[in-house]
């Protein structure tokens, strides 16, 4: 056997501590380095040597390994890339050296460079001639016949740079690119500064060159990808050293997109001002340039969404425009001298759009309702939609839409007379639309006279017209739903009873009074002064009692009535945000669009549809996904539904919507007007349709839009929602229903426990029955009312008056300052709510506490 498998002799006077010593004794000690020589023994057989070292001391010895790897001292490392480093111990092996971390980074900056190198060898130029031709939009009416072909009509004209003024390059430098002619066409300053003015609400100039922004016009129909990004960085990179900045340039401004379908400066300067681009000057050149920022926001006939609107997008315009001037200034590209030529009143007049020209009657608001639902669904992009090319078929319908619109002017032509009347008659505007019950279709709409007629507001899209009482069924809604404080979280009965009586001080949750800005109790005032006593809601709806809603909010709660709205499709943004009492009132507003959806749900017994304009998109000969009938959502429980329904009916049938019995068929409905005339409502369904009409008077061309009395409007006192908008929904119902088969309502099941309001007398069979001229529940201690006013009529009114008696007029105020409307827009945000009073002892507000206002509403509406 050989020497080296002998076994060690064993220490004759040591023991386990001996062997432990000469264990730990290195191999190599006394032999030659790199040598393993172990100490043998002459005598006996082999035999395993004992474990009686540690764990510990089994580790060192691993860790020492063999001498020629050893830590320090063993043989260098042959690897190629040596890490961790074999010639250093513990935490150090992970350090990488110099040599280790320079040879990376040239490695990698190697990489990098090639294959941009490659990136940009592999990639074209851009062709100003092909990018982004644009083509009709064809729109279809629901039967699938042509409703319309819009764009197309503006194709791009490609101009030299010398068609091109100074002042429109000037200006599209300073306000785009102020590097532009000195960068490589990339700018990482650039877009450094852009990231940090964002990041710390500084300036909005953009991070992307004029050669990076011509590079993605030529783009527009590409995927938004990792690889189109980095392809237009490398066209940019090549355009920067190889084109000159003219070149550039000009093909920047010829594939632009500025609005009016218009693509390139030429067919801009074409929609915008009926000139050629050579022609332009200083101040229409900064207006171009500031629509460069965005059409949709910047055009001032308006865009797409509720934040473009045409008032919103001329203020901006405005302010982008003076802001192109003054930048030119700034970077020495303008004299001050030439830019006090142009004051702020000199903002560009512009021609009449070749949009409007081809959007008579409806189409336009159709085409735009439609526009904006495509364009929302399928995530499509303004600029995209511009170059045209889709087929989009619509959920309106021509006969209703016609129907719709001849209601609405026929009424207007035998109501208005602006030259008999020019200081009530003028600015009065409609809007209302149309809504299937079953689908959600939007089947009709009446957005204003037309974009023909320069009226490019969608009146049944628009914000800021308080709804008025069309507001008391969510109010109603939430207590059936969610019961009252003083049900003990069951759902109230329609039978439960409310103080009605005019100037009636409101409390909050608490009991306490709510305050004015006085600090006074406020008390809410009704449309008269009749002294109905405790009336039942039923009553109260019937007859738009205000006293008794405007103390049911407190009782429900604010946010139980918005959790009603909002799950019947009413937008969050166009709610009342105050905890007030003209919050029950109608100081909210939503569209026509939208109440009209929403009421539908009502009708369909708690159901809630989306409304949607669009049921498929083509292009290219595929179909667009997204376009699938929005699914139906459970809003409330279906009693609550019905039994609302119940209650509109009976306005219908013996309340402030009796003009609508002449539909000859079942139908519900609520009227509502805000205080001062400035806007009245009807909105009402049947099984099959719910529709909304609203009315009110703003002037289009003023700057703020605010909403103006209707008072003396077709020679009427006072206008309410049972005038007008009950006449034009009567007529046009008839109309869009006349070859439906007639059908009803659910039956409503019995709902809810009645919880009468604080103060409500108990039932008592015993009370003297003494006689009362009015059928209202009045306490024993009330007087007996005022005659009510007269519903009969008169031979003389006119079809659009419900009431002729003058005595309907509005009573005194006392508690609010004109109430809701009287600072509303037609784009406002707050829906024009007013004032609000200082909160009450708590100083809390809504639960409990309140604020409250002075709306109004009507109770003769």
């Amino acid at each position: 056997m050989s020497e080296h498998r002998r076994k060690p002799p064993q220490p004759q006077d040591g023991g386990r501590a001996s062997a432990r010593r000469a264990a730990q004794q290195r191999p190599h000690r006394g032999a030659p380095a790199g040598r393993d020589v172990p100490t043998a023994s002459h005598s006996g057989p082999y035999t395993p040597q004992p474990g009686h070292g540690s764990r510990a001391d089994a580790r060192r010895a691993a860790q020492r390994g063999a001498p020629g790897r050893g830590r320090g001292t063993g043989r260098p490392d042959k690897r190629l890339i040596n890490y961790p480093r074999s010639d250093k111990d513990g935490w150090q092996r992970f350090v990488p050296s110099w040599k280790f971390v320079a040879g990376t980074a040239l490695g990698f900056f190697a990489v990098i460079i090639a294959g941009a190198g490659i990136g940009i060898a592999m990639v074209g130029t851009p062709d100003p001639n092909k990018a982004a031709q644009a083509q009709n939009n064809v729109f279809y009416w629901a039967d699938g016949s042509q409703m319309v072909a819009t764009g197309g009509s503006m194709n791009r004209q490609i101009v030299p740079i010398s068609n091109i003024p100074r002042s429109m390059r000037d200006a599209v430098i300073a306000a785009e690119n102020e590097s532009f002619e000195t960068d490589k066409g990339v700018d990482p300053m650039g877009i450094a500064r852009a990231v940090w003015n964002m990041a710390t609400g500084g300036s909005t100039q953009g991070g992307s060159t004029i050669t990076q922004q011509y590079v993605k016009n030529t783009y527009l129909d590409s995927d938004q990808t990792l690889k189109r990004k980095a392809t237009e960085l490398f066209i940019a990179i090549r355009l920067g050293v190889s084109e000159e900045k003219d070149t550039v340039l000009a093909g920047y401004l010829n594939t632009a997109y500025y609005g009016r379908d218009a693509y390139g400066i030429q067919a801009a300067a074409r929609a915008y001002f009926g000139k050629d681009s050579q022609d332009l000057n200083p101040s229409e050149c900064a207006f171009l340039a500031a629509v460069l920022k965005g059409p949709n926001l910047y055009n001032p006939d308006g865009g797409i969404g509720a934040a473009a609107t045409p008032e919103l997008n001329e203020k901006r315009a405005k302010e982008r425009w003076a802001w192109v001037l003054d930048r030119q200034v700034e970077v020495g590209r303008m004299t001050e001298a030439e830019r006090a030529k142009y004051k702020d009143t000199d903002f560009p007049q512009r021609v009449e759009s070749a949009q409007a020209r081809g959007m008579t009657g409806q189409i336009g608001y159709l085409v735009d309702t439609a526009k904006a639902y495509v364009m929302k669904t399928a995530g499509i992009t303004v600029e995209q939609m511009a170059l045209g090319g889709y087929q989009i078929r619509t959920t309106f319908q021509k006969p209703r839409v016609d129907a719709l619109a001849k209601a609405v002017e026929d009424t207007r032509d035998g109501f208005l007379d602006e030259k008999k009347r020019p200081d009530t008659d003028t600015f009065v505007q409609f809007g209302a639309a149309s809504v299937d019950v079953k689908t959600g279709a939007l089947v009709a709409l009446y957005g204003g006279p037309g974009w023909d007629k320069k009226y490019f507001s969608n009146n049944a899209n628009t914000s800021g017209v308080p709804v008025g009482s069309t507001w008391k069924p969510y109010v109603l809604a939430a207590a059936m739903e969610y019961g009252t404080q003083n049900s003990n979280g069951k759902g109230i009965s329609v039978d439960s009873k409310y103080m009605a009586n005019d100037l009636t001080v409101i409390n909050n949750r608490d009991g306490k009074p709510l305050r004015d800005a006085s600090g006074k109790p406020f008390q809410q005032k009704n449309e008269s002064p009749t002294p109905f006593g405790y009336v039942t809601l039923n009553e109260a709806m019937e007859k738009s009692i205000n006293v008794p809603f405007a103390q049911l909010v407190f009782d429900v709660g604010h946010d139980k009535v918005r959790t009603v709205a909002k799950s019947t499709g009413l937008l969050e943004e166009s709610l009342n945000p105050n905890n007030d009492a003209s919050f029950a009132l109608g100081t909210s507003t939503p569209s026509a669009i939208r109440m009209a959806d929403s009421y539908a749900t009502f009708a369909a017994s708690g159901t809630h549809r989306e409304p949607f304009s669009v049921t498929q998109v083509a292009k290219d000969g595929d179909k667009l996904p997204g376009f699938e009938q929005p699914k139906e959502q459970r809003a409330m429980d279906n009693a609550v539904a019905d039994n609302i329904t119940k209650v509109l009916q009976n306005v219908v049938q013996n309340g402030t919507a009796t003009k609508v019995k002449k539909l000859g068929r079942p139908a519900a409905g609520k009227t509502g007007t805000t205080d001062e005339n400035k806007s009245a409502w009807y909105v009402g369904y049947t099984p099959e349709l719910s529709t909304a009409v609203g009315l009110f008077r703003t002037d289009p061309n003023s700057a703020d839009k605010k909403l103006i009395s209707m008072k003396g409007v077709g020679g009427i006192p006072s206008i309410h929602g049972g005038d007008i908008p009950a006449e034009i929904w009567t007529e046009y119902m008839r109309e869009a229903l006349k070859d439906v088969p007639v059908s009803k309502f659910p039956v409503a099941e019995d709902l809810g426990v009645v919880a009468d309001g604080a103060g409500a007398p108990s039932p008592s069979p015993a009370a003297p029955a003494s006689p009362s001229p009015s059928p209202s529940t009045l306490p024993p201690t009330t007087p007996p009312p005022s005659p009510s006013p007269s519903r009969g009529g008169k031979p003389s009114c006119k079809p659009w008056e419900l009431y002729c008696d003058p005595e309907t007029v509005r009573g005194n105020t006392n508690g609010g300052n004109d109430g809701g409307a009287n600072s509303g827009t037609i784009t406002g945000t707050t829906g024009g709510s007013s004032p609000s009073p200082s909160p009450s002892g708590t100083g809390r507000p809504g639960r409990p506490g309140g604020i409250t206002g002075g709306f109004t509403g009507s109770d003769t509406e």
